[in-house]
């Protein structure tokens, strides 16, 4: 039998403090450097970040996180993978997070996408999470993808990854 994996989405899988940045120089002309936000929470790191992931396309057309998309599609084959995000606070992101989806993870299908409120429901094997309030209740592994706002921040019974690559290594 195959072990279930869960994998995040925003902050995993999406580059969703690219997307930030980004948004934040178009709309105020600031240049945000990711080493200034070490240790601090995306809201404090992104003055409009409430605004912004509201907005129309801000999921749709968020970067794909460098190696993702040939470890996923070799993670998809090893493990009963599904893609879990919880979507319900941003209404827009739920359809935009499906197409997003489909145009970078082709070969991941409908039935292996769950977009929820919390995850607190949600039980598996293993899972990859840049948030440790989804990965603290969760039953079984449990891997931290590094982000800036995760980066100070050490719990015993989480293992930290820090790229896709490493990710690859360990499963």
């Amino acid at each position: 039998m195959m072990k279930k994996l869960i994998i995040d989405m925003d902050g995993v899988m999406s580059d969703v403090y690219n997307q930030l940045a980004r948004l934040e120089k178009r709309d105020s002309g600031t240049d945000i450097n990711m080493n200034d936000l070490i240790g601090i929470t995306e809201l404090e790191a992104f003055p409009n970040c409430k605004i912004h992931v509201h907005e129309s396309g801000f999921f749709r057309t968020a970067p794909v996180m460098g190696g993702s998309q040939e470890v996923v599609k070799y993670l998809n084959n090893k493990y009963e993978l599904y893609i879990v995000s919880a979507g319900m606070e941003f209404p827009n992101g739920l359809r935009e997070k499906y197409d997003w989806l489909g145009e970078h993870f082709p070969f991941i299908t409908w039935e292996q996408i769950v977009l929820c409120g919390s995850k607190r429901v949600i039980s598996g094997d293993i899972m990859i999470d840049d948030y440790a309030k989804n990965l603290t209740h969760f039953p079984g592994e449990k891997l931290m993808f590094t982000q800036p706002h995760n980066q100070l921040t050490e719990y015993p019974d989480f293992k930290r990854v820090n790229s896709w690559e490493e990710i690859l290594n360990i499963l």
